[in-house]
């Protein structure tokens, strides 16, 4: 069964440089449009494409979508575990919550300042 993360959890081990796999499970136009620093995407749709992007079944991967409404992230946990990932963790707080904190994203709607 997968656990829960929680935004400061999830950002705790970014600014440690931990590694783990952040996926988002929102559709590619959503994730183009912004994401969290160094999320890949995996539509929940196309979930049974994750052993290409994910070959390592013992990675842990985080997984978020928009915010706790969005079931996407909590579909695609379980079905990532019943696909035998065995370290899978699910960010039910999502990208609103992400934003609501002020904290960074990256994508085509990020500020300008990211610009370099």
């Amino acid at each position: 069964m997968a656990g829960n993360i929680t935004r400061e959890e999830l950002k705790a081990k970014m600014d440690r440089g931990e590694e783990f796999v952040l996926v988002d499970a929102l559709s590619a136009k959503h994730y183009q449009s912004s994401h969290l620093p160094g999320a890949i995407n995996l539509p929940y749709e196309f979930v049974d494409e994750a052993e290409s992007l994910l070959p390592d079944k013992d990675a842990e991967i985080v997984v978020y979508c928009m915010n706790v409404d969005c079931e996407a992230s909590a579909e695609e946990t379980r079905e990532l575990e019943g696909m035998g990932y065995r370290n899978v963790r699910h960010y039910a707080g999502g990208k609103q919550d992400w934003i609501r904190a002020g904290l960074p994203l990256e994508g085509r709607r990020v500020s300008h300042k990211s610009r370099s």
